[in-house]
């Protein structure tokens, strides 16, 4: 006979397991998201696909523009390389008003100055010179790179390479220079190690043209708000040092019309007040990828997802060569009852809708993704996996056009920039 303390802790040990066991996630497509299934289908979309939700990316734009708007007043720069799409750049940029672009890509910048050949356009990143004098070598058009780009110094040495440059082919290149305020990713670290940079500029007025200052602040989103509430002080008043350094040292290049870039999306709206830039740029805010789920931008809407066909769905078959374990998973995990495989996949995103769907590491491809879900997640052969990307910029382009909806409608189909012409 059992005794009590047997059963007793039996009962404990069945507790326990009943507790650990896997809830089941199961269940149908969101409204917003059957509705965009039923779009894709009837459209006979059969490959992935990038959607744009052009309603929440309004919704996004609009929410950037007010906080460019309020306090000191900020020009707003559009992040390509987080928007790597002409039409889809314009169409920020009307929405906007503003004709002002950030790039990090040599092609990207031979791309937008063609495209768009009023843009104003600053460097993110240093190029190589290798990059300057090709850029140089290829430009045609009515982009004027002495008026409208702004190449961005990180180092004397780098200055150097560039001024070479210039004085061999009769160029006046705008620079900009990079600050290090915070984020410990490169750049002149204070104001006097960016003095002699400003004063090879200055020397060599023929071939240089002092353009402002970038300084990137996205080291402000790891930090807990307890963090950030201190650090966000500190930012300004490293910027503002190089400011006053060049004002009170080189008057002779702190001319009208220069820019002052930086924040980012994780960080736009701390230099809403109190701030010494009058440049900010700002991409993924406006697609809201999950690395950007963050309370500064709580507000803010998902605006891109993937879609991709559902090819296969069958009963779970436990693992390959190991087929006796399919009855035990399912029966501890009804999660992992069935399999079913995506058109593509290994992209950089979640699963979203329906949920209850997760990917099966054994079977991550670019070719046919399997994953496992529960009986009651309601998603057949042909119909939609919809994920959210983590980022933007080298998941856009992935799919080729992407798909402007609006409305249950596809308006617009939206080429993306090549990385290499």
């Amino acid at each position: 006979m059992l005794s009590r303390r047997t059963l007793l802790v039996a009962g404990t040990a069945a507790g326990a397991l009943a507790w650990a066991r896997p809830h089941e996630v199961s269940g149908a497509y969101s409204p917003y998201f059957a509705a965009l299934n039923t779009l894709l289908r009837r459209q006979g979309i059969d490959r992935p696909v990038l959607l744009i939700d052009l309603d929440r990316l309004d919704r996004n734009i609009d929410r950037v523009v007010k906080s460019v708007h309020t306090g000191t007043p900020r020009t707003y720069r559009v992040v390509v390389k987080s928007v790597p799409s002409p039409a889809l750049v314009d169409y920020i940029a009307q929405r906007a008003a503003t004709r002002s672009g950030m790039v990090f890509h040599r092609p990207f910048i031979e791309a937008m100055a063609r495209l768009r050949p009023d843009a104003d356009l600053l460097l993110g990143k240093p190029m190589p010179v290798a990059a300057v004098a090709s850029f140089y070598a290829q430009h045609r058009g009515s982009f004027d790179p002495a008026r409208q780009l702004q190449w961005l110094v990180d180092s004397p040495e780098r200055l150097a390479q560039y001024l070479a440059l210039a004085q061999g082919q009769q160029l006046r290149l705008r620079v900009n220079l990079e600050i290090d305020v915070g984020l410990h990713r490169g750049g002149f670290v204070n104001p006097q190690a960016a003095a002699m940079v400003l004063k090879m500029i200055a020397d060599h007025p023929q071939q240089l043209a002092f353009s402002g200052f970038m300084g990137y602040d996205a080291h402000i989103m790891g930090l807990p708000d307890f963090l950030a509430a201190g650090e966000v002080p500190k930012v300004k008043a490293r910027y503002a040092a190089f400011v006053d350094e060049l004002r009170r040292n080189f008057p002779q290049l702190a001319q009208p019309g220069l820019t002052f870039n930086g924040a980012g999306s994780p960080t736009f709206r701390y230099h809403e007040q109190g701030s010494p830039l009058n440049d900010v740029s700002v991409g993924s805010a406006l697609l809201k990828p999950s690395h950007y789920d963050l309370p500064i931008l709580d507000d803010f809407e998902p605006a891109a997802f993937i879609a991709t066909p559902v090819l296969k769905r069958h009963a779970s078959t436990g693992l390959p060569t190991q087929e006796w374990l399919a009855g035990p998973m399912t029966a501890w995990d009804r999660n992992k009852a069935d399999t079913l495989f995506a058109y593509g996949g290994n992209w950089l995103a979640h699963t979203e809708s329906p949920a209850g769907v997760q990917r099966i590491d054994i079977y991550t491809s670019s070719n046919q993704e399997g994953y496992y879900a529960a009986r009651g997640v309601a998603l057949a052969v042909d119909d939609f996996l919809f994920l959210r990307p983590t980022q933007s910029e080298a998941v856009l382009l992935q799919f080729g056009d992407l798909l402007a909806v609006r409305s249950g409608q596809i308006e617009q189909r939206w080429p993306v920039l090549l990385n290499s012409l």
